[in-house]
C-alpha cells in the first residue's frame, strides 16, 4: 500500500529544492549585484506556493545572500568596499586555515583531482563563461578543504563565498582573465613539496588579491 506524502513533507520538499537551487545560482554568480526577486517570481518559476518562495528567501536572507529591505524588497546585495575587504580578510582566515589543516592528507589522488580541475577552470576562462569559471574555481577550493576535516569551517567558508557570489560575477568581469590564476599553480606545487608555508602564502594570495584589487 503507497502511502502519500503529507501537504508539510510536499511543502518542505518544495522549499528545500527552491532554497538550494537559488543558493547555487547566488554563489555561483548567476545573479547579478542588486537583481531584485519577487516571491510570486520565484514561486512562478519553481512551481510552488508563496509559503516555499518564502521560506527559501528568509533563508538567504539570514545567510547573507539576499538583502531585504524595509519596504520588503529582496534582492541580491551590492556590497561597499568596506564589506568587500572584510569578506576578503574571512577568506585569508578560514581559508588558509582549512589548506593547512589539508596538507597532511593531500595526497596524490587530490593533487591529480585538484589538476584536472585546474583545467576546467581554464576551458571556462577561455569560453569567458563567467559562471563556469567562478563554480570551477569554488571547486578547486572545496576538494582540497574537504580535506581539512572541519566541517564547521567550511560551512563558514561557503557562507562567506555565498555572500560574495554576485560580486565575483563583477570582478570577473573585470579582471578580464586568460589563463587561470597562478596561485592555482602555486598551491598544487606547495601541497606536491609538503610545504606549509608556502601553501598558506598561496592560498591567502588567490582569495584576496582580486577581491581588493575590486575594493580599491
Amino acid at each position: 500500500m503507497m502511502v502519500s506524502p503529507r501537504p508539510s513533507e510536499i511543502s518542505t520538499s518544495a522549499h528545500e529544492r527552491v532554497y538550494r537551487t537559488l543558493r547555487t545560482r547566488i554563489m555561483h554568480g548567476e545573479i547579478a549585484p542588486g537583481q531584485a526577486l519577487t516571491l510570486r517570481g520565484i514561486g512562478r518559476e519553481f512551481e510552488v506556493s508563496m509559503t516555499p518562495a518564502r521560506e527559501s528567501v528568509r533563508r538567504l536572507v539570514a545567510e547573507g545572500a539576499l538583502f531585504l529591505t524595509s519596504s520588503g524588497r529582496v534582492s541580491t546585495p551590492e556590497l561597499s568596499n568596506e564589506r568587500i575587504e572584510e569578506l576578503a580578510a574571512l577568506r585569508a582566515l578560514l581559508e588558509v586555515e582549512l589548506a593547512s589543516r589539508a596538507l597532511p592528507r593531500a595526497h596524490m589522488a587530490l593533487i591529480d583531482r585538484l589538476q584536472n580541475i585546474n583545467m576546467t577552470v581554464a576551458e571556462m576562462i577561455s569560453k569567458r563563461d563567467a559562471v563556469g569559471y567562478i563554480r570551477s574555481n569554488l571547486e578547486f577550493h572545496r576538494a582540497l578543504y574537504l580535506r581539512a576535516q572541519a566541517p564547521a569551517m567550511l560551512a563558514m567558508a561557503e557562507t562567506v563565498w555565498l555572500q560574495l557570489g554576485p560580486t565575483m560575477r563583477a570582478l570577473y568581469g573585470r579582471l578580464r582573465r586568460t589563463e587561470p590564476p597562478h596561485n592555482h599553480k602555486l598551491i598544487i606545487a606547495a601541497l606536491k613539496a609538503g610545504d606549509e608555508p608556502g601553501l598558506r602564502l598561496a592560498v591567502r594570495s588567490d582569495v584576496t588579491q582580486g577581491l581588493r584589487m575590486l575594493a580599491g
